[in-house]
């Protein structure tokens, strides 16, 4: 796909100004809106070879970073901050791969634990290398630049109750 010789978003923001208020924020919203396709699509390219959605490789890392490599569902579900069908949806395809079981909670008989795999460890380990090469699909920043992004958008992530 070959770029357009204008940006449209720009254009989009000089047309909504002609009927509404709010330029500021719609442009923002809508590049940070065509920034996580663009990234997205990247990463999903890039763990696609590997068996892998970028939410399978965010389910394996959390996994892998649990002290014991397996969680409850449900926590799992509030640490991706996804609703509890996606995590179930996510854990059963890693499981088909053999890149998790499930195992009763020892403590609590409703839960269930997804653990991660010697298989599932070696993945991440291969899945991480691939991201960490491509800069995460945002290469196009500098480290300085990518630090004041993330500083930039905490606010936003806070105040919807993130943290």
């Amino acid at each position: 796909m070959s770029g357009l010789p204008f940006d449209p978003i720009d254009e989009a923001a000089r047309q909504w100004a002609r009927h509404w208020d709010g330029v500021p924020q719609m442009h923002a919203v809508t590049s940070l809106m065509r920034v996580q396709q663009l990234v997205l699509g990247r990463l999903d390219a890039l763990l696609r070879p590997l068996g892998l959605t970028f939410a399978r490789y965010e389910a394996l890392v959390l996994l892998t970073f649990s002290s014991r490599g397996a969680l409850p569902l449900g926590k799992m579900g509030e640490r991706l901050q996804v609703h509890p069908t996606s995590v179930t949806s996510i854990v059963g395809r890693l499981e088909s791969a053999g890149l998790v079981v499930r195992r009763p909670h020892p403590e609590d008989g409703r839960a269930v634990l997804a653990e991660i795999t010697a298989e599932g460890r070696a993945l991440v380990e291969r899945a991480t290398t691939a991201l960490v090469g491509a800069d995460f699909g945002l290469g196009a920043l500098e480290e300085s630049d990518l630090r004041a992004l993330s500083e930039l958008l905490r606010p936003v992530r806070q105040a919807a109750g993130d943290f």
